[in-house]
């Protein structure tokens, strides 16, 4: 397991420290401003452990650009919502530790694009994470959804019974990570990318990494 010593978040998800003997991966989603994908202006995570629990976060973020009337109309999010919000350069530096101690989830790499585009625009090292996609999880455990729905979230909520809010980017993280569990649940085995054992090691003390390579 990854170094249970407590680490800095951001004000927005310090509600909890995630960092304990439990936690297994974790699920991620964005939601943008506009049409530039680096325009963050939400961030959910969703803690999954080894006992199936699910902790769920989500914190708006500043994107410091316009928001086009498309994307608010999708997620109900504007300028007066992020307004007083910190912004993405502010909050990466802190959660950085723990997005790249854990293997984390993303439904379609969206939301990994958007992190690096993210990162591009202010500046930043791109995060060293191991992504795994559950649209790809869920394709290899529900092949006969596959031009019969497909297996974007809306689908798999009705075919799989979750519910979520779609684009709130904790609820769709959750969702995210729902899938995950219901196709190794339906497929009989655990996802080898999400186990302890392809983790990185880090040592939280000094924010440095500690052992290169997956043990």
């Amino acid at each position: 397991m990854a170094n249970s010593a407590p680490v800095s978040l951001p004000t927005c998800f310090n509600q909890v420290d995630p960092l304990n003997d439990n936690l297994r991966f974790i699920a991620v989603d964005v939601e943008t401003a506009g049409y530039d994908i680096a325009s963050i202006c939400q961030i959910g995570l969703a803690f999954v452990g080894f006992d199936g629990s699910i902790t769920t976060y989500s914190a708006y973020i500043n994107p410091c650009t316009p928001f086009a009337a498309g994307n608010t109309r999708l997620h109900g999010i504007d300028a007066a919502t992020v307004k007083h919000a910190p912004s993405f350069q502010r909050v990466l530096p802190d959660l950085r530790q723990l997005l790249e101690a854990y293997p984390l989830v993303q439904h379609s790499r969206y939301d990994e694009k958007a992190f690096g585009a993210a990162c591009r625009l202010a500046e930043l090292p791109l995060l060293k994470s191991v992504w795994s996609d559950s649209v790809r999880i869920a394709r290899q455990a529900w092949p006969e959804l596959r031009g019969n729905g497909g297996h974007g979230l809306a689908n798999l909520k009705n075919v799989l019974g979750l519910h979520f809010r779609h684009h709130d980017a904790g609820e769709d993280a959750r969702a995210a990570a729902e899938v995950v569990l219901k196709a190794e649940a339906a497929m009989g085995r655990k996802i080898k990318l999400l186990n302890s054992a392809q983790q990185l090691v880090f040592d939280f003390q000094s924010s440095e990494r500690v052992q290169g390579v997956r043990r």
